[in-house]
C-alpha cells in the first residue's frame, strides 16, 4: 500500500470535488480539468452514480487531457463491477499515469443499488470481502510502477476502521465539521483523510439557504447519510427540516471569507484534504478565489 503521508503531500490541503463533468461533453470536462489544473489545484474528485458516466472511463479523460493532476473517484461503486474489473482498471490507470490515479471505493446507498438490480445488504462485510478479493485479482498486463492510492468512504466508526485497516485512508461526504476530528480519531495519525465540502458564494443568507436545501434534499433521504449526521448529535427534526442549524453545518456559503474558514476549519480538525464542491453551473470563478485565498 502506498504510504499515506506521501499521498497526502500529493493531493495538497485543499481539491475540487464535482458532479457537474458528468453531464459535460467530454471536451469541455477536459477543458475544466485543465483550468482546476493551471489554478494550482492538484486533485480533482469525481462521482459515479447509477446515471454517471463509467467512473473508470471518465477518469482516463480527464486524466489524458491533463499533466499532473490527480483524478480522484469519490466514489467508485463496488455494485456496479466485479472485484476483477476494480481491480484492473485501477491498474490500468495507475500504469498509465503514475502517481496521478486514486480510487476511492464505497459501498453506495441502498436505493441506487437496488436502480443497478443489486441488492444493498452488509455493507461492511462487503466490502471487507471485496478489498479482499481485489487483492487477489490476477492481471496480464503490466504492473503499474507505483500502485494506485486507495481509501474508502466511511463515514461510521467501523468502516472508517476498515479504510484506516485496508487502504491509505477515507473519504467523507456530506459531513459537518465536527464529523472531521471524529474520523480522525478512528483513524488515527497516519491514514488519509480527505474530507468534502460544500461551499455557496451567496452573501444575502435566505438564498444561500434555499439553495443548500435544494441540494441537500436527496442526501438527507439517504439512511446513511441520516444515520451520519444522528451519530454527530442532529436530530431528526434538523434532518427532516432541514433545520437552518443543519443547512449551515453542510454547506458553507457567505463570502469567500467564510468558505475559506471552513476549508481551514476541517484542517485545524485534522482533514489532510478537503475536496471543495462548488454549488454553482459554473463554479471556476470561485474555485479561482479560493485557490487565491488558500494557495
Amino acid at each position: 500500500m502506498t504510504d499515506p503521508r506521501a499521498i497526502a503531500m500529493r493531493l495538497g490541503q485543499v481539491g475540487v470535488w464535482t458532479t457537474l463533468l458528468d453531464a459535460w461533453p467530454a471536451k469541455r470536462g477536459a477543458a475544466f480539468a485543465r483550468e482546476v489544473e493551471r489554478l494550482g489545484y492538484r486533485a480533482l474528485w469525481i462521482p459515479e452514480t447509477a446515471v454517471s458516466k463509467d467512473v473508470y472511463a471518465h477518469a482516463a479523460l480527464l486524466l489524458g487531457a491533463t499533466e499532473r493532476l490527480i483524478v480522484a473517484t469519490g466514489i467508485a461503486n463496488i455494485w456496479a463491477r466485479d472485484p476483477v474489473a476494480m481491480r484492473n482498471g485501477e491498474r490500468a490507470l495507475a500504469e498509465a499515469y503514475p502517481g496521478r490515479f486514486l480510487l476511492g471505493l464505497g459501498v453506495s446507498h441502498e436505493p441506487a443499488v437496488k436502480r443497478r438490480g443489486g441488492t444493498y445488504e452488509r455493507p461492511l462485510e462487503r466490502m471487507r470481502e471485496y478489498l479482499a478479493s481485489m487483492d487477489r485479482a490476477r492481471y496480464a498486463g503490466p504492473e503499474p510502477a507505483e500502485p494506485a492510492a486507495r481509501v474508502l468512504a466511511a463515514l461510521g466508526p467501523r468502516m472508517l476502521a476498515l479504510a484506516a485497516e485496508r487502504t491509505a485512508g477515507a473519504h467523507p461526504y456530506f459531513v459537518p465539521v465536527e464529523h472531521t476530528p471524529f474520523a480522525r480519531k478512528i483513524l488515527g495519525p497516519a491514514p488519509l483523510l480527505a474530507v468534502e465540502q460544500a461551499v455557496l458564494l451567496e452573501t444575502d443568507v435566505q438564498r444561500a439557504r434555499a439553495a443548500a436545501r435544494a441540494h441537500m434534499a436527496g442526501y438527507l433521504r439517504l439512511e446513511n447519510y441520516a444515520n451520519s449526521l444522528r451519530r454527530m448529535a442532529w436530530s431528526d427534526s434538523d434532518i427532516a427540516g432541514p433545520s437552518d442549524g443543519l443547512v449551515d453545518a453542510i454547506v458553507a456559503h457567505g463570502e469567500v471569507a467564510a468558505l475559506v474558514a471552513r476549508v481551514r476549519a476541517h484542517l485545524d480538525g485534522g482533514a489532510d484534504h478537503v475536496c471543495v464542491q462548488v454549488l454553482s453551473d459554473d463554479p471556476l470563478p470561485v474555485l479561482r478565489e479560493v485557490a487565491a485565498a488558500l494557495m
